[in-house]
């Protein structure tokens, strides 16, 4: 094995090198800019990591945070392993791993939870992350499963899908590009409130907030009818992917299948020429449960299953 690599804690004075990385890389997403990453800096303790070579070269990059004894890649993101660019290559990343475990373990970390980015979101192959994580021992300890519409080769709607569809554009409702982020979360609210007792992740000042600093990558679509919202989708976006990030919709927008219109509008007209349109998961507890009806629902628009898997490398030993 080649010499390791040095390992540097991120620190504010690093946020224009990082963000280039991430920008330049063929695995990154916006969710990895540090303006995206530190809106919640209150909530995690950040230990993201800097791989360089020899050379003072950034190699690659890893969004983390640290609990206890833990670390995960990152305890704020859907998922975040390691981010790299065009020169990584597999003997490298086997660096790049040997050279984590090290600096983990003599910090006194004895668990890394290693959330891989879905194959999905790559610009270019991008997985010898997960073949270093299995060459050192990781084992696979969550496996959520989100439903994907390849744009290119999309599947039919189902008969229920266009049914409600049709009834939307019979009622008359408009779909476009809205900044009504509060009302739409109102509605996302309560909807989790009846449905699941649970509340969105963002507040509506958080998500407004987000969407102001990355108007290319997070933006709202509602469903109008007679100048009310009554359903709407907020996507998050890179070059690669349109990902549901929430949806929901009003009692009267469910009658009308305004939701149904919005998807509609955004797999066929808004979505294209990128590759994928995610509507993200539909299961819960850590994997183990699967909401036939949600998925259902997403299947009925053409789309098939993607695994957004969790690692877990044991360091105690090392």
């Amino acid at each position: 094995m080649d010499r390791s690599l040095s390992v540097v804690r991120y620190s504010p004075e690093h946020k224009s090198v990082w963000d280039a990385f991430v920008r330049g890389s063929k695995n990154g997403t916006f969710l990895f800019y540090r303006d995206y990453m530190d809106y919640h800096a209150d909530r995690f303790s950040d230990c993201s990591l800097l791989f360089m070579d020899d050379a003072g070269d950034l190699v690659a990059i890893l969004p983390a945070n640290v609990r206890d004894s833990q670390v995960a890649s990152h305890g704020g993101l859907t998922f975040g392993g390691v981010i790299s660019d065009h020169r990584m290559k597999m003997t490298l990343m086997m660096r790049v791993f040997e050279s984590l475990r090290s600096h983990l373990a003599s910090s006194g970390i004895t668990r890394l939870l290693y959330k891989a980015i879905p194959h999905i979101y790559h610009r270019v192959p991008a997985e010898e992350d997960l073949y270093a994580l299995y060459r050192l021992g990781a084992t696979l300890v969550r496996r959520d499963l989100s439903s994907t519409i390849r744009l290119s080769q999309p599947l039919p709607f189902s008969k229920g899908r266009r049914y409600e569809i049709k009834v939307a554009r019979k009622s008359g409702i408009e779909v476009r590009q809205s900044t009504d982020f509060a009302i739409f979360m109102a509605i996302e609210a309560a909807v989790l409130q009846t449905k699941y007792a649970l509340t969105p992740v963002h507040t509506a000042d958080e998500i407004a907030s987000l969407a102001a600093r990355f108007p290319e990558h997070i933006r709202l679509f509602g469903a109008y009818l007679d100048g009310a919202m009554i359903a709407g989708v907020i996507t998050y976006e890179n070059d690669v992917v349109v990902h549901a990030q929430y949806s929901s919709s009003s009692d009267a927008g469910k009658q009308l299948g305004a939701l149904d219109l919005v998807f509609d509008f955004l797999i066929r007209e808004y979505s294209p020429p990128r590759r994928y349109f995610d509507f993200g998961i539909s299961t819960d507890q850590e994997g183990r449960y699967l909401n036939i009806g949600l998925i259902d629902n997403k299947q009925g628009f053409g789309a098939r299953g993607i695994a957004y898997d969790f690692y877990a490398l044991d360091l105690a030993a090392d």
